[in-house]
């Protein structure tokens, strides 16, 4: 049976007592390889009738899930939201900017993208500088915020696929298989064929310190 996580999540959204709740998360912010992927997802709480949040019964942090079950939450969100957007920043940019920095600049961009009047924003761990909105930072926002949980299953799923194709054009360290994670698997790909073009050269990684980079 599946858990009503989802449930509960709404409760608390609903009881912040605004009409517009916008959750923002991210996915791949530890990864070795690969775009950090933001995303925001925008529900009207008035609108949202007991068919809407029944359907979004599962619904929680995506890495409570499995990949078959953000895939089957996936299409209920894009049908369930008011609004959604998707920001990605690629290795480059992380390595050029930094992660931190790079991660609070993609969920705020992603934030002001479905943000209207009267919404309240809701993050995942870290505040994101002022863009004219009232904004929450939760700690475990994923796990406590439907709206939070819902971008992070959109961010999730949306950076998996693109790990999946990047498979295909960079064959070798199965990014399929860890989706750029610091997996023994990957971090023996990288010591026998070096780095890919995905690789986030500024992380401090012992799988970088064999290779002359």
């Amino acid at each position: 049976m599946k858990r009503r996580t989802g449930r509960r999540l709404f409760q608390f959204d609903r009881a912040l007592g605004v009409r517009w709740v916008a959750g923002a998360d991210e996915a791949g912010r530890g990864c070795l390889a690969g775009p950090l992927v933001a995303a925001a997802v925008l529900f009207d709480l008035e609108a949202m009738g007991v068919r809407e949040v029944r359907a979004l019964t599962a619904l929680n942090d995506s890495k409570q899930h499995d990949a078959e079950a953000r895939e089957e939450l996936y299409p209920v969100v894009l049908r369930t939201a008011v609004k959604i957007n998707v920001v990605s920043r690629c290795p480059r940019g992380i390595d050029s900017r930094g992660l931190h920095r790079t991660n609070l600049a993609a969920l705020r961009e992603a934030l002001i993208g479905v943000a209207r009047p009267g919404t309240l924003c809701l993050t995942d761990g870290f505040p994101v500088a002022d863009f004219g909105y009232p904004q929450r930072a939760l700690v475990d926002g994923d796990a406590t915020s439907a709206a939070i949980a819902a971008a992070s299953i959109i961010a999730k799923v949306t950076r998996d696929r693109f790990m999946h194709r990047a498979d295909a054009l960079h064959p070798g360290w199965d990014f399929a298989g860890h989706v750029g994670y610091s997996t023994p698997e990957h971090r023996d790909a990288i010591h026998r064929l070096g780095v890919s073009p995905l690789h986030r050269l500024s992380f401090q990684s012992v799988a970088y310190q064999q290779l002359a980079l």
